[in-house]
This record gives structure tokens, sequence and C-alpha cells, in this order.
């Protein structure tokens, strides 16, 4: 292993260390790729490694800081890519054999601009097939591991993300997040993970499931590494009409402001879901207890709309997949059967081959859904109960500044436990309703379960483009209850 351990320092320190000539950002890629080699054999957070990417982003960041020149806010720091993201010289797969042998022919506009800001993309991350599932046990190419438990899954869809920062293989990552695929995973995996409002950072680029709830957002080890990515990402983009122009701030000089006079919301009828652990709701009254301590003002309030959330997702999303994925039939996009008899034969060859059952069985659903006669029932009604969710959370946000959940409703789960996909669909309930709205909110890690020892993730919600107020009560938290997120197994593999 390098001398180097990233584990043990935050983005904030990789930068500010290769500044202060203690090591080069050379050395922090060349750690990022020891540790990989140790860990992710058992791990599997990765489907490619940039070597030569990353390298050469390195010199860049060397030759800058040799030359006397201002580093950017992330040089030098390994960051991973969930793979559904485009980039100039990998393949962008998104966990598929769809498109296993895609090759990007332009880059996402959140991934160039992470590289702007200096960060070393040390390679494309495992997923769940074109983002669909709670577990990353979907993917194509086998499941990631989850490091505080290989026997247990790292969330999804984006489990590659959460688990190589979990691992400390890279300081940072980016994934995707159309129904909880940020937030969860990080939960799970007792990491930060930031979903933005939606429009704040740019989805040019990012192959799209859902497109009225797709966001790319960051995973850290800490509040200070995500807000250090999202003001990175974040900002208007000429290729992405839904990006907003709402102006960006500097998210990473807030966060030490404290809660003290901040409102915050227990969202006591969402503990009360179906599935709930007794453990996962205490964890949300002690998270209560603490910004109560720190100052802030805390108070209950409901959500009604939201017990209908999964129900309305799991229409608007499956119905805006099956659009989207239309284009991968093997004539415009993706695997192409080999010898058809005629047209139909390759279309439908190729996307029973390329496709696993779970792309398969949300292409389905989306399209029963906005089928003729079905339209008005099924999709019509689903956005009519997205409208009250967001209501709920605009009458919320006139008495809150903050709402508190929990971020799953459990801690993470073995692999094949979950056999059906109705108990599967549950691990998102508390985080579906918040992508229906639009909203931002991050999970923070809140403590260890005493039973298995697996992270408990606490989600707090902001309001929309309350990005700078939802850090700061992250950081307060964080600060308050000191959690290391460093697994021990990881450290025993490690060493």
């Amino acid at each position: 292993m390098s001398a180097i351990d990233l584990s043990a320092l935050s983005a904030h320190q990789v930068r500010d260390s290769i500044a202060a000539g203690e090591f080069t950002a050379r050395e922090a890629a060349e750690a990022a790729y020891a540790r990989i080699e140790a860990l992710d054999g058992d791990v599997h957070a990765f489907l490619q490694l940039t070597p030569e990417l990353a390298f050469a982003a390195a010199d860049r960041v060397d030759t800058a800081r040799a030359a006397g020149d201002e580093l950017p806010s992330l040089a030098g720091v390994p960051a991973g890519i969930k793979d559904n993201m485009n980039l100039i010289g990998t393949r962008t797969t998104c966990g598929s054999r769809m498109l296993e042998n895609y090759e990007s022919v332009y880059d996402c506009t959140a991934v160039r601009r992470l590289l702007d800001a200096g960060a070393l993309p040390i390679g494309k991350c495992n997923m769940d097939e074109f983002a669909f599932g709670s577990s990353t046990e979907n993917s194509a190419y086998g499941p990631t591991h989850n490091p505080w438990d290989l026997a247990r899954v790292p969330g999804g869809s984006s489990g590659g993300s959460a688990a190589c920062v979990a691992a400390g293989m890279t300081s940072i990552s980016l994934g995707s997040d159309t129904g909880g695929s940020i937030r969860q995973p990080g939960a799970l995996t007792g990491t930060v993970a930031l979903k933005p409002t939606y429009g704040r950072v740019s989805r040019y680029g990012v192959v799209a499931f859902g497109s009225s709830l797709d966001q790319i957002g960051p995973f850290g080890t800490s509040v200070d590494d995500v807000a250090l990515a999202l003001e990175a990402i974040s900002g208007a983009d000429s290729m992405d009409a839904t990006s907003s122009s709402e102006p960006v701030g500097s998210y990473a000089d807030g966060l030490d402001q404290g809660v003290r006079g901040l409102r915050v919301g227990i969202v006591r009828d969402m503990l009360d879901l179906e599935g709930c652990g007794a453990e996962i709701r205490a964890s949300v009254d002690m998270a209560a207890e603490t910004f109560a301590a720190l100052g802030a003002e805390v108070g209950e309030v409901e959500l009604p709309a939201t017990r209908h959330g999964l129900a309305a997702y799991y229409i608007i999303g499956p119905a805006e997949a099956s659009s989207n994925l239309a284009r991968f039939d093997g004539i415009r996009y993706g695997h192409r059967a080999a010898d058809p008899a005629d047209v139909l034969d390759l279309y439908m060859r190729s996307r029973a081959e390329g496709f696993g059952p779970e792309t398969i069985r949300r292409i389905m659903l989306g399209t029963y859904a906005l089928s003729a006669g079905y339209y008005d029932a099924y999709y019509g009604q689903a956005q009519k109960a997205r409208t009250l969710i967001i209501e709920d959370f605009r009458a919320a946000f006139e008495r809150f500044d903050v709402l508190l959940t929990p971020t799953t409703p459990e801690v993470a789960f073995r692999f094949g436990e979950k056999s059906d996909p109705y108990t599967m669909y549950l691990n998102d309930v508390y985080t579906i309703p918040v992508n229906l709205a639009g909203n931002c909110a991050i999970s923070v890690p809140s403590g260890l379960c005493s039973a298995s020892g697996m992270p408990i993730g606490l989600q707090i919600i902001g309001d929309h483009f309350a990005e700078a107020t939802l850090l700061r009560a992250a950081a307060a938290f964080e600060e308050a209850t000191g959690f290391d997120p460093v697994p021990p197994l990881v450290n025993s593999l490690g060493s």
C-alpha cells in the first residue's frame, strides 16, 4: 500500500497537502490505485480504471503547482464516476450488456466541471443496470459489496460510487439520484451523500432514466467534501434546458455557522411508514435532540401525501424510462443481435439479450402505464399525487428550514435477501418523495446499528436551492456526532 492513506484524509486535506508540497497529485493517484489493487477484488466498486486519464490530470496539477499557479478547489483529489456519465476516453456501460462496447464521444458536463476543478478521474463505478435498483445486484458485471460487510449490499443504484469512497479508494465520487440512488447507498455505506435540487446540476451527458427526476450529486467522507464537489459541478449549462441559472454560492464557506435559530422539523408521519425499524426511528429522535441541544428550534410536521410517493414514482419513473430507453434497439444504439431474420427479430432479440430482468420489468411497466386506455388511470393519477407531494413540501418549508427523516427504513441487507421487487422498492420509501418534489436532500451517518454494526443514515431535506442551509445543518450534526466513517473491515483487508 502507498504511504498516503486516502481513507484518513478528506478531499480538502488532500488538496491542501498537495498545495503545501507534502505529496504530489501523482502520488495521490498512485495511492488510490494501490488501495484499489488491495481492496477492489473483494468490493468490486469499479467497472473500468482510467490510469492514463488520472495520471495526465495529476501531472497538470503538479505542473501548475511547480509554476506557482493557484490550484483549483479539488486539485489532485481522486474521484470515482458512476458509469452512466460520459467521459471521453472511457466506456459508458450503465452496468448493462446493452452498452458493453459503447465508448463515450463527449463529456458529461458535471464530470467535466469536476475535472476542471482539478479532480483525478480514477475510474468508472459499478451500478445497477441503467440505475434500476437499490442494491447494485442488478449490474450485468456482478454486484458491488459493502465495505462494512462483504456479505451485504452497498445500496443502489450508485453502489459503486458509494463503496469506493467508503473503502477509501477515492476521496469523492459522483452518483446519480432518480429516487434515492445517491442517498440510499450513502446511508448503507456510512458516507455523506447529497442529492441537489432538480436543475442545480446539469444532467447533460448522463444517460437518462427519468428525465423529470434525475439529478447528479456527490459522495464524500465529510460534509465539507460534498460541499466542495457540489460547488464545482453546479450551475447553469446551455446544453441542458432544465438546468437552473440560480446563482451558485460558496457552499463550503458557511459550514461553521451552526444551527442556532434554525427551524428543524421531524416528519413524524413518515416514521410510521411500512418497514421502518425501531432503531432507525430512534435515530431520528436522537438527531432531533442533537439539533435542539445545538440551539435549533425543533418541531413536528406531517407530509400526508408522501405515503403515495412510492406508488406514484413506480408509475412516473418507469414511464419516463420506457421512453428514454427506446433508443437502445440494436439499430440506433446498443447491443445488436447476430443474424436476425428480419428487422422485427433484430429489434426484439437485441433488447432481450441486452437488457437484464429488472430493466425489462420497468420498461414493460412504463410502457403499460403510457398505453392507450391506461394513461389517465395510471400516469395521470400519479402526476396528480406528485402535485400533492410538492404542495406538502411547500407548506412544510413555510414553517421549517430543514426536515428530518430516516434515509432508509433499515440498514444494509444481505445479498439475495430481497427476493421480490416490492420489498426491494420499499428501500426508497423515504428518498422518493424528495425527487418527486425536486427538493435537495443529504444523507449523513448518524451511528451504527447495535445488532449488525452497520451504518444508519439520517436524511436532512431542504427547500429548493437551499443547499447552503442544508449543508450547514449537516455539518453541525456531523461535528456533534463525531461519526468515524472508516469501515474496520476495510482497514483489515488493506493492512
